[in-house]
C-alpha cells in the first residue's frame, strides 16, 4: 500500500524541491513555447472561439472584452486533460522507478525532457529533427469540434479544451517526459498544470489581437524564447545529475 501510495502523491523522489523545480522549469518552457509554438499551432482554434463570444462580450466595454478572451472553460479543459496525462506518465514513471528500485529511470527522463528542450532552442536540430504530422483529429471528432467552436461557454468549452490537448505536439512530448521525472501521479500533474499556466498568457494575446500578436512577437521573442528553452535544457540536466550522484 506504501509504495502505490509513493506512485500516486509522493513528491520527494527527486529530493527536496525537486518537483517545484520541474514545475517553474515547464511554466517557463510553457511562457517561451506559448508566443513562439502554441500560439501558431493552436491559434485557429483560439481566434474561433474569440470570434464566437466576440458579440455577447461587445457590449461589455474592455473588461467584458479580455474576460471573453480568457477563455477559461477552454484553458480549464486543456489543464484538465494535460493534468491526466502528467499523472499517468508520473504514475508510470513513479511504479517502473520505485518498483524496481532503478531511480536512474527518473534522471533519464529528466535528460530527456533536457534534450527536447535544447532541440527547441536550437532552430538548427530541430530542423533535424523528423517532423510531426499536421495535428488531425478522426471525422468524428473534428465534426464534434465544430460544434463546440461555435458556442464555446461553460461546459463546451471545457470539453473542447479536453479534445485539443490530445493533439500530437512536440513541445507537449518535452514537457511530459519533464512531468514523468516528477515520479508520481500527483507531481506529474502539477509540473503538467504548470506548463499550461505558462501558455496561457500568449493564447490569450492572440485571442485579443489575433495574428497581430503573431506579427508583433516576432524575431524578438523567437530569440528570448530560445534562450528560455536553453536555460530549462540546462535546470533539468542538472537536476538529473543531483538525482543520480
Amino acid at each position: 500500500m506504501e509504495f502505490l501510495a509513493n506512485c500516486l502523491h509522493d513528491l520527494t523522489a527527486l529530493g527536496p524541491g525537486g518537483v517545484p523545480a520541474v514545475m517553474a522549469a515547464l511554466f517557463l518552457a510553457g511562457l517561451a513555447g506559448g508566443a513562439t509554438h502554441c500560439a501558431g499551432m493552436c491559434g485557429p482554434f483560439v481566434m474561433a472561439q474569440s470570434a464566437a463570444v466576440a458579440d455577447r462580450a461587445a457590449g461589455g466595454g474592455a473588461l467584458a472584452r479580455v474576460a471573453g478572451a480568457a477563455l477559461l472553460p477552454y484553458h480549464a479543459g486543456r489543464m484538465l486533460g494535460y493534468g491526466v496525462l502528467g499523472a499517468a506518465a508520473g504514475g508510470f514513471a513513479g511504479v517502473v522507478a520505485l518498483g524496481t528500485g532503478f531511480r536512474f529511470v527518473l534522471a533519464g527522463l529528466l535528460v530527456l525532457a533536457a534534450v527536447l528542450m535544447f532541440a527547441q532552442a536550437s532552430a538548427r536540430i530541430a530542423a533535424l529533427l523528423p517532423r510531426m504530422p499536421a495535428p488531425r483529429l478522426p471525422g468524428v471528432l473534428e465534426r464534434q469540434m465544430g460544434a463546440l467552436l461555435a458556442a464555446p461557454t461553460g461546459l463546451r468549452g471545457v470539453a473542447l479544451g479536453l479534445m485539443l490537448s490530445a493533439l500530437p505536439c512536440g513541445l507537449l512530448y518535452g514537457a511530459l517526459a519533464g512531468a514523468s521525472a516528477t515520479g508520481s501521479a500527483l507531481g506529474g500533474a502539477l509540473a503538467m498544470a504548470a506548463f499550461v499556466a505558462g501558455t496561457v498568457p500568449a493564447l490569450v494575446g492572440v485571442a485579443l489581437l489575433g495574428r497581430f500578436f503573431g506579427r508583433r512577437a516576432g524575431p524578438g521573442m523567437r530569440a528570448a524564447g530560445a534562450a528560455l528553452f536553453a536555460l530549462n535544457g540546462v535546470v533539468l540536466a542538472a537536476m538529473a545529475v543531483r538525482v543520480v550522484a
